[in-house]
């Protein structure tokens, strides 16, 4: 069965950093394009970052440039999200996911479309 499950998610205070995994699971994940999206209390799920199957390509949200990270481990099927310098507004679930679109598409995707979801992980970020 093919899952995604992330760990590394809790509570900082604003300007620290935390680093979100994302372990991969009985599919062929290692050739498809994986990302984040986080979902705040009361907003809707929106992109964060994406990343190729090659890992050779990223992209991020105009919100998180300079400040996140991610990254892949293709032997090990693990995707990271290094994210530093959180703030209050950086607080929500963050979802690992996949697609067998490219990293680019899936930072325009909407949210719907995309084929694989972990279940999430909290960040809190405290001021």
């Amino acid at each position: 069965q093919e899952q995604l499950v992330e760990s590394g998610g809790g509570s900082v205070e604003a300007g620290g950093s935390l680093k979100l995994s994302c372990a991969s699971f009985g599919g062929t994940f290692a050739t498809k394009a994986m990302g984040w999206f986080r979902q705040a209390p009361g907003k809707e799920r929106e992109f964060v970052s994406s990343i190729s199957w090659t890992g050779e390509l990223t992209y991020y949200a105009d919100f998180v440039k300079g400040r996140f990270a991610i990254s892949r481990d293709r032997a090990n099927n693990v995707v990271y999200l290094q994210m530093n310098s959180l703030q209050p507004e950086d607080t929500a679930v963050y979802f690992c996911t996949a697609d067998g679109t490219t990293a680019e598409a899936m930072s325009t995707m909407a949210p719907h479309f995309i084929d694989y979801w972990g279940q999430g992980t909290q960040v809190t970020v405290s001021s």
